[in-house]
């Protein structure tokens, strides 16, 4: 028996040495040609000092291509990139004057003309901006009309209209095309003033086209106007894409849009049923995202993952405020749909009682699915634990975020049966690094859903790691940051994981966009066919860091060595 055992390792070892052979050398001829401009953007995402191991190839020959990539790529970066893809902050000057309110118009006037600035923001204790004067308010209104003793506060204009400093550059331009401005006073999330945009300075070398653009994602405030910058969305992934602007980049910029949708219905619901005679928010409440939305991580069509946090209340108060909460969920949920943000077919809305608490229900939730949990309760969290807020008061999810980190973090019984609940979530990787293909759905025989056999694995592993070092980071990139940092992931498992996830998105958020302008269904579907034998070779090894690190977390997790 012994020696047929021997036999049967002996016969395997020598096929796998043969396999190995024969893959060396398809690489070493496939590597005789050079990249193709499609492969590009592929290839850029892998850490250059692993090429030589990865793929076989000339590193010096490589190295001079992503020279001359980079110097392309650069050069055609243009100002349509920067206004989607930068913030305010990237653009924000200082602010030419702020003074208090109560200083006198004679002296706000002659500080003006030393400075030789046009405007002044008129700032209360708090330096939050409460009122702004113009050189135009000067000569239109004030000059020979006004006292120059009396406080500026008299003849200011009001209100103030300002900008998140974190807000996209894209829609502070359309801000202030709307309101027909050349300014807009720029705050903190306190509402303190921080600096000054000027339209200026963010359009300049803006072209026609760039303005139809940003005119296409900030539509009017109602439902079909919302329609269309649901659809403008993928016209401009494929500009971006084109313009090599990274996938998670776009997934950031196209997750922003769709949660500026979130708030722009939320608020027309809101003034609606005020309208309506329903009454204000009875408590205050903030809304949030989850999944992919909470990531920050979406792709050109999901579905809606969201819910409702808030503000305790007494228990004989909950008939009339969940009532006033379930019409508000009920009319968002479906002007979402209208949008273009599908129903959840999980039901995981703000419609279901169960996305639908108090700061103090929520809390006590987390902690009764960190004691009796089984397999729906996992999923659940699995679902829940990706969230960020998407309106209302964005400390109460932040409150919510640390409690789950403080009391899910600590419990290695409850994170054990997190991953062996996601164990079988593996990659479409198989024996001698062959992809694992549909077999099952008619629809897409021979096609790998890069979404489960992809970015799931990666995802669900840097939420399980994060959980257990205490980091309350959402997306994936910056929790494989902060894992980097804290020494969890070393140096080249850290390259290797972040390029494997730069590749997987880039590779289907391009196949998205490509059968949306097909008129195909969008899926999460590739067929690696369809990639180039270059592509493939990289998504392979994309595929096998993931692997990987999935066997290394066994181990941590489990205690199993084989």
């Amino acid at each position: 028996m012994a020696i047929i055992s021997f036999i049967y390792l002996l016969y395997i070892y020598i096929i796998i040495k043969i396999t190995s052979v024969i893959v060396l050398i398809q690489k070493l001829q496939l590597l005789k040609t050079q990249p193709r401009i499609g492969e590009i953007r592929l290839l850029s995402v892998w850490p250059l000092r692993h090429y030589p191991r990865k793929l076989n190839c000339d590193f010096n020959a490589l190295a001079a291509f992503q020279r001359v990539k980079g110097i392309k790529m650069a050069n055609r970066r243009s100002q349509r990139t920067a206004v989607f893809s930068k913030l305010v902050r990237d653009f924000v000057g200082l602010v030419p004057l702020a003074v208090p309110a109560e200083t006198a118009l004679r002296d706000v006037v002659g500080h003006m003309t030393n400075a030789r600035v046009s405007v002044a923001v008129v700032t209360d204790v708090d330096n939050r901006p409460i009122g702004i004067l113009t050189e135009q308010d000067v000569t239109r209104r004030i000059a020979f009309r006004a006292n120059p003793d009396q406080p500026i506060s008299d003849v200011m204009s009001t209100p103030v209209y300002t900008i998140n400093i974190d807000e996209h550059l894209y829609y502070a331009v359309a801000r202030m095309r709307r309101l027909g401005t050349r300014h807009l006073t720029v705050i903190d999330e306190d509402g303190r003033i921080v600096g000054m945009l000027d339209i200026h300075r963010a359009m300049a070398d803006t072209s026609e086209h760039l303005m139809r653009e940003i005119d296409n994602l900030t539509r009017d405030d109602n439902v079909d106007g919302l329609k269309e910058i649901k659809a403008a969305q993928v016209d401009l992934a494929e500009h971006l894409m084109a313009e090599g602007v990274a996938a998670p980049d776009i997934q950031g910029l196209l997750t922003h849009i769709n949660n500026d949708i979130y708030r722009r219905v939320v608020n027309l619901n809101l003034t609606a049923m005020a309208d309506e005679g329903l009454g204000k928010p009875p408590v205050r409440f903030c809304v949030i995202v989850m999944g992919s939305g909470g990531r920050g991580e979406n792709y050109i069509y999901p579905d809606q993952d969201n819910g409702f946090i808030l503000e305790d209340y007494a228990d004989e108060d909950h008939t009339r405020i969940d009532t006033w909460f379930i019409e508000l969920a009920e009319r968002v949920t479906h002007d979402l749909d209208r949008v273009g943000l599908p129903l959840c077919k999980g039901y995981v809305m703000a419609t279901n009682p169960l996305w639908r608490k108090t700061r103090s229900q929520w809390k006590a939730q987390v902690e009764i699915w960190n004691r009796r949990r089984n397999t729906t309760i996992l999923r659940l969290c699995d679902i829940f634990f990706d969230f960020r807020s998407a309106w209302g008061d964005a400390s109460m999810a932040d409150e919510l975020r640390h409690h789950i980190t403080q009391v899910v973090g600590g419990n290695m019984s409850f994170l054990r049966d997190m991953y062996e609940d996601d164990r079988d979530h593996g990659t479409a990787l198989g024996w001698f690094g062959r992809f694992i293909t549909e077999k099952d759905d008619k629809d897409h025989i021979g096609e790998m859903n890069l979404k489960h056999t992809g970015t799931l694995p990666l995802v669900e592993a840097m939420r399980l790691l994060s959980l257990r070092e205490g980091i309350e980071e959402t997306a994936t990139l910056a929790r494989m940051d902060a894992l980097h940092e804290k020494g969890v992931l070393e140096d080249d498992e850290y390259d290797y994981l972040e390029g494997a996830f730069r590749t997987v998105c880039t590779i289907l958020l391009r196949q998205q966009i490509k059968d949306y302008k097909a008129g195909k269904q969008v899926s999460s579907y590739v067929n690696p066919k369809m990639l180039t034998r270059r592509e493939r070779d990289i998504l392979t090894n994309s595929l096998k860091a993931i692997h990987d690190l999935r066997e290394r977390m066994r181990s941590e997790f489990t205690g199993e060595i084989f």
